[in-house]
């Protein structure tokens, strides 16, 4: 797959992409300001399930990033998108930050979903989600990512408590973020273009860009982030493109 000859959208992953914790990467800031001026549809996919969508987008635009709300598609309001869908009654393990996105457990839960809790991760609620699987509940994962980059280094990401629960109660999980082609998909519909239109920049050699390849989007991988030096050479995926950085990945889009 090679970038679009005519390109009409870009998807920017977040964490990791434009910015590291609470400071945002270098040359970012201006960078998207260039994106935004060259007419280019904008959207911006994050996994991220320890933050609602309110806070995300203040903490951006506290940054300098000139991002809206409605530009913002998150793992979290997709999965309640997906449960209001299909009539579940969910017993939710997540953080309690992002509550105000996904509302209250059921009293007699028929789903159990799983987000990135962090410290709210424990034995005791860990146990009574394994409990509710064994009683033939299904599971729905925001996402199952492995680790992602803070300011102090590499941390821990919800992918390892997806497979532990995987394990112990012999199920598989229904992903909902990335790298499900639904969530892909999702965002070409909000913005009226076909996957051949878009390319997707992120730091996830396959959550980013392996999801993207197969709902048909062209990817650029940056090394920043979650980058590692053997993403180049995965023996199962390669990017379209590799860059510096969102600042000379937006260079070449917009060469």
């Amino acid at each position: 797959m090679a970038l679009p000859d005519s390109l009409e959208a870009v998807l920017i992953d977040l964490a990791g992409v434009l910015h590291i914790g609470d400071e945002a990467i270098p040359g970012a800031v201006a960078a998207l300001q260039r994106l935004r001026d060259s007419g280019l549809a904008l959207r911006f996919l994050t996994n991220t399930t320890r933050t609602p969508r309110g806070r995300i987008v203040e903490s951006l635009q506290q940054m300098g990033f000139a991002i809206e709300a409605h530009e913002v598609l998150t793992a979290a309001l997709a999965t309640r998108a997906l449960v209001e869908a299909r009539g579940l009654r969910p017993h939710y393990l997540i953080h309690p930050d992002i509550r105000i996105d996904m509302g209250l457990d059921a009293a007699t839960p028929n789903a159990v979903v799983l987000g990135d809790a962090g410290p709210c991760f424990d034995f005791a609620s860990l146990n009574h989600a394994f409990r509710l699987l064994m009683q033939g509940l299904p599971l729905i994962a925001m996402a199952r990512n492995r680790y992602f980059k803070e300011s102090d280094g590499m941390s821990l990401d919800m992918g390892a408590f997806v497979s532990a629960l995987e394990y112990s109660a012999g199920v598989k999980a229904e992903i909902v973020g990335k790298p499900a082609r639904s969530y892909f998909d999702a965002a070409l519909q909000d913005i009226g273009i076909g996957a051949d239109k878009a390319v997707m920049i992120g730091d996830d050699l396959l959550d980013d860009l392996g999801g993207a390849k197969n709902a048909g989007i062209a990817g650029i991988l940056v090394r920043t982030g979650k980058y590692r030096p053997s993403d180049e050479t995965h023996p199962e995926f390669a990017p379209d493109l590799i860059c510096a950085d969102f600042a000379a990945a937006v260079e070449q889009l917009l060469a």
